[in-house]
């Protein structure tokens, strides 16, 4: 399962779309990774379930917590790029932990950063 083609294959177009975005915005692949899964996909679930309740209260608090995490960790003398590698580094850890029930670090990047967001995205919208 783990060497599965349709894993690998969508694996290599997600890392490859990151790769392509970083390139345009001139800056790391590690950094888009962060912004992408870290920021912009939990920010378009806070937006979906706010559109359902006609107001802003997740969003808003979303923003302001990540707003507030980032200035934390930027007083602390680190760059973005510093907190984004720090991040990328501590996500390929969690990823590979799940080595120890039968996967891979391509494996576990599909179910968890594929699979589940569009899950998540298909409950919110169902719901």
């Amino acid at each position: 399962m783990t060497r599965s083609p349709f894993i690998l294959s969508v694996f290599q177009a997600v890392a490859d779309a990151l790769f392509r975005i970083a390139t345009l915005t001139r800056l790391t692949y590690n950094e888009i990774n962060v912004i992408v899964y870290y920021l912009l996909i939990p920010l378009s679930w806070t937006l979906i379930i706010d559109c359902k309740f006609e107001g802003w209260p997740f969003t808003i608090a979303f923003l302001v917590t990540w707003c507030f995490c980032y200035r934390i960790v930027r007083a602390s003398g680190y760059t973005f790029r510093q907190i984004c590698d720090k991040i990328f580094a501590l996500s390929v850890d969690f990823l590979n932990f799940f080595n120890r029930f039968g996967g891979n670090y391509v494996f576990n990047s599909v179910i968890i950063c594929v699979l589940i967001p569009i899950l998540i995205y298909a409950l919110l919208i169902i719901l």
